[in-house]
């Protein structure tokens, strides 16, 4: 297709300039609100006991947060890159002979997986580093499996830390008892109903147990708060990544526009996105326990990414053609990785990590309550492509 066709696809219907230009500071304005007080209210809400991170509102709000998270991977992201990746303005070979879009959004999905492993696997081993350097011990006396081997033998003080992460001597294999990470939860506590009593009481008796007494098997709170935590510092930055990369490409969108008709709808829209991609990720800044400065920056730098975006568009927007090959393959590319990522992380990270959790499936109301918050906002969100 000649250069022509391709620069008159531009053309868009209620194009003007003017008007465009003047919504888009509403715009920005806007989305840097709602993504501020997304990101917000998970952080400051922790020490509060309505929004605490092990209370069911937390829980339950996360969930919608987790659908507009998918939705935004499947329903957005996912079909603006194979739209972009099957223009008529690209060259037909290869772009329109394969389903790009699809491959590279599973690449990413198995790239995120990578990170998400080797990240734990790391902040595992710093961890039991710092441990064995002050000389801390820890006790495990046993821990539960799934599988018909039942325990494993008990380890103490030295060894749990210098084995954990290879084959014991004399080449018994270490097992610690993890399942699916997204099922932490469920690793060291009773199974059926008893486990769900043990979760009761165990709740009444928090301050004990951090202060060193262990619960039914032996395993102390301090170390599977650790555990989780050490999760939470690979989840939220990988899910921060994930965010940043595609906030980019929608305040570019935005910015570049100059229809007031696109505009509009999309003002909308990326607020409701922004506010709610916030609380799931400052949930998980949250629950990672990061230092006040950390935590903050993180938040700074997603509330930022999209009007940085926008200001970005606006200034390129007289010069940039987004139907040219290059800017159709940098946005379907960088789109399909996002979906990817975003898809890996709302259903591994977010929605498993929280519906196999033993919390969940000790509590009938929050069970239903959750599944239906998930379903809104991956519903909610998913609606928003009939304008945006």
């Amino acid at each position: 297709m000649s250069n022509v066709s391709c620069q008159s696809s531009e053309q868009e219907i209620c194009r003007d300039e003017s008007a465009a230009l003047k919504l888009k500071p509403i715009a920005i304005a806007s989305i840097l609100v709602a993504g501020v007080a997304g990101i917000a209210i998970p952080l400051i809400g922790k020490h509060r006991m309505f929004l605490r991170t092990d209370g069911s509102l937390f829980v339950a709000t996360k969930a919608f947060a987790a659908g507009v998270i998918l939705a935004t991977g499947f329903v957005h992201m996912l079909a603006d890159g194979n739209e972009a990746l099957t223009n008529p303005c690209l060259p037909e070979h290869p772009w329109s002979k394969f389903p790009f879009s699809g491959f590279f959004a599973m690449i990413a999905s198995l790239l995120t997986l990578l990170v998400d492993f080797v990240g734990t696997q790391y902040y595992e081993r710093k961890q039991g580093l710092g441990r064995g350097n002050t000389g801390e011990s820890g006790r495990v006396e046993s821990v539960e499996s799934d599988s018909e081997f039942g325990t494993v033998p008990v380890l103490e003080g030295r060894d749990l830390h210098a084995k954990v992460f290879g084959a014991e001597e004399g080449g018994g294999m270490h097992i610690v008892g993890m399942h699916a990470h997204a099922a932490h939860h469920r690793h060291s506590h009773p199974h059926g109903q008893d486990g769900c009593d043990w979760l009761l009481r165990s709740r009444g008796h928090e301050e004990g147990h951090q202060q060193g007494h262990s619960h039914g098997h032996g395993h102390d709170f301090g170390v599977e708060d650790g555990d989780n935590g050490r999760r939470h510092v690979v989840v939220s930055q990988i899910l921060e990544l994930g965010i940043v990369s595609h906030s980019v490409i929608i305040g570019l969108s935005l910015g570049v526009s100059q229809s007031p008709c696109t505009v509009r709808p999309l003002i909308a829209a990326l607020s409701f996105h922004q506010f709610f991609e916030g609380f799931a990720l400052g949930g998980c800044i949250s629950q990672a326990q990061f230092k006040t400065l950390s935590a903050a920056i993180m938040a700074c730098f997603f509330a930022i990414t999209t009007p940085v975006g926008i200001v970005i568009g606006t200034a390129i927007a007289s010069s940039y053609n987004p139907y040219s090959p290059a800017g159709l393959l940098t946005e379907g590319i960088l789109d399909s990785l996002s979906a990817g990522i975003l898809v890996y992380m709302a259903l591994v990270d977010l929605i498993a990590a929280d519906f196999l959790s033993k919390t969940m499936s000790c509590n009938f109301r929050l069970q239903l309550l959750s599944y239906l918050m998930l379903f809104l906002g991956a519903g909610l969100m998913s609606s928003l492509a009939i304008w945006a």
